[in-house]
């Protein structure tokens, strides 16, 4: 795959090239290569075939997180979010131990101590992680998905948007089953604080803890407003919003 640098941008094929847009810029690829007939019957094959089924059970897992957490994850994501949760997903399938190969699944992988390591405190919007945003201390209630902040000065411990005035703080306990993909989300009110001097202690506790077993998911979102006239309005580019993977249990 080649970088195209040119005045004129070109998406189609062209003889054996490809031209297209990704979200780098515009690439340009011979075509050719195996054809898909005999990368499914082939024996010479068969690892091939392994990796790619593999390959669409981490990513049917991400997509399933991903809607999973449809309600806050729309509003802190990043464009490369899905490549990012793949590779992750990736990884905990890796722990798999017991499925043979092209059966690996990420359901296996996460009944493996080492999973949760791989997948707490991971940040949906990498353009604003919250150890880049918020310095403070947090802590989770398993038990009730209750997720409380230590005493903190919005004004000295949280890195805002250029024109923000308010900040809105709202948990999410989450469980998910990876083997039959049910799920349940529940959240906490959106609490609305201003960006002012002074110490505040949230503790964020969600209206319900989920009735479904599987693995327990608690999230972290942050969004920012600005008051106009005595209403608060939500900043569009998102840049700053965070929603982080702040435990699993």
């Amino acid at each position: 795959m080649a970088k195209l640098k040119s005045l004129i941008k070109v998406e189609g094929t062209l003889d054996d090239l490809t031209f297209y847009k990704g979200t780098d810029g515009y690439f340009v690829r011979t075509k050719g290569g195996v054809s898909k007939n005999r990368i499914m019957n082939d024996p010479a094959f068969a690892r091939t075939r392994e990796n790619g089924t593999e390959f669409g059970s981490i990513a049917g897992s991400g997509k399933l997180l991903r809607s999973a957490l449809g309600p806050m994850l729309f509003k802190a994501k990043d464009s490369k979010l899905t490549s990012r949760l793949v590779k992750v997903m990736g990884q905990i399938k890796n722990l798999d131990s017991v499925s043979v190969r092209g059966e690996r699944n990420v359901a296996v992988g996460m009944t493996n101590a080492t999973a949760t390591p791989m997948l707490e405190g991971f940040d949906f919007n990498a353009r604003a992680t919250m150890g880049s945003v918020l310095n403070a201390i947090v802590t989770v209630d398993a038990l009730t998905g209750a997720i409380s902040i230590s005493s903190f000065d919005p004004l000295q411990q949280l890195r805002s948007a250029e024109g923000a005035t308010h900040f809105s703080l709202q948990a999410g306990f989450l469980k998910l089953d990876f083997a039959t993909e049910v799920y349940e989300l529940t959240q906490s009110a959106e609490t609305v604080y201003p960006i002012v001097p002074g110490t505040i202690t949230p503790v964020l506790t969600p209206t319900a803890v989920p009735t479904v077993t599987g693995t327990g998911f608690h999230v972290l979102l942050i969004e920012f407003f600005q008051e106009v006239n005595g209403v608060n309005y939500l900043l569009n580019n998102g840049a700053f919003n965070v929603l982080n993977l702040v435990k699993i249990s």
